[in-house]
């Protein structure tokens, strides 16, 4: 099952992210994944990890386990390299073995003091504060994202954490239109008028932290997660299937792409097998009412400042 992006490639509905996968496990977790049937992967420079997930993805090329052609690979655009978007969009598909990549992401809409091409470091100033280059525009930016499509190293170009204003704004001044904003968004986030407005103009919004970041988040940021929320745990029991599955599922129900992450075999197993069953428009309506416009992934805790303040 695939959403249609602007661009007119077809994206996978689901997805496995990569984030915090350490590099030892990788390799043995993605061709597990490509078993399973996942055929999209969702990256990012930050992530530190693009080396190993080449490792993994050069082995099932070679091994014939798939095809290039067959995978959707997702990589992202890290805030020190806004001013060298082309360096860094050639660094990751060095790093992940690629000579093109599927969908490439401004991760966030804020450049930081540039660390070297790839290194992906969040420099704090002598405050504390992350240290915000105001030289380089969202807008310059993206011109050099739509400069790589033309160079035929991405097929469509995204953005990240944006907001309405700023997503109105990429509208505006792009001349390739942003295919897809991947958002937190889960039943305690669950962002509906970003949502809409995004579809509304016809860009893809892929949820990260679909599961409201579970024990990663909880462990980084103290946050609550979504999968013991009472009324989920009904409607798990009510459709025969896991917490998670229900809320991947009510993703996929709402158009959204889900990338849910994890390290673990059975739990890749599940996330994948959201496709056989259908949550009633009463218990979509339920999980809606759940909403808390509760945030789970808190970077101003690295950062030394709340960017959506």
């Amino acid at each position: 099952m695939a959403i249609t992006l602007k661009s007119g490639y077809k994206m996978p509905i689901v997805g496995l992210g990569v984030w915090r996968m350490e590099g030892k496990d990788i390799k043995d977790l993605l061709i597990n994944a490509i078993k399973i049937g996942y055929r999209h992967f969702d990256c990012a420079a930050d992530y530190q990890n693009e080396a190993e997930v080449g490792e993994a993805l050069a082995e099932a090329f070679q091994t014939g386990l798939v095809k290039r052609e067959d995978l959707f690979i997702t990589t992202k655009l890290w805030n020190s390299d806004h001013g060298h978007v082309l360096e860094a969009c050639k660094d990751s598909l060095k790093k992940l073995r690629l000579d093109y990549l599927d969908l490439y992401l401004v991760h966030f809409p804020v450049a930081t003091k540039h660390t070297g091409v790839g290194t992906t470091a969040s420099a704090l100033g002598e405050d504390g504060v992350l240290d915000i280059d105001t030289t380089i525009s969202l807008e310059t930016t993206w011109h050099g994202m739509e400069n790589l499509v033309s160079l035929g190293l991405v097929r469509s170009i995204g953005i990240s954490n944006y907001d309405i204003f700023l997503t109105r704004d990429c509208l505006a001044y792009s001349k390739v239109k942003p295919a897809v904003n991947q958002i937190e968004t889960h039943p305690y986030f669950q962002r509906e008028s970003l949502v809409k407005f995004c579809q509304k103009h016809g860009i893809c919004v892929t949820a990260h932290t679909p599961l409201g970041g579970a024990a990663a988040n909880t462990e980084w940021f103290g946050s609550v997660s979504c999968l013991e929320d009472p009324a989920l745990k009904g409607l798990a029991e009510k459709y025969k299937k896991t917490v998670a599955q229900v809320i991947l599922r009510w993703g996929i129900q709402r158009n959204t792409v889900v990338i849910p992450k994890s390290s673990k075999l059975e739990r890749l197993q599940e996330n994948f097998n959201v496709l056989d069953f259908e949550l009633t428009k009463e218990d979509m309506d339920l999980i809606k009412s759940l909403d808390r416009n509760y945030r789970t992934n808190q970077p101003a805790k690295f950062w030394g400042i709340d960017l959506y303040a």
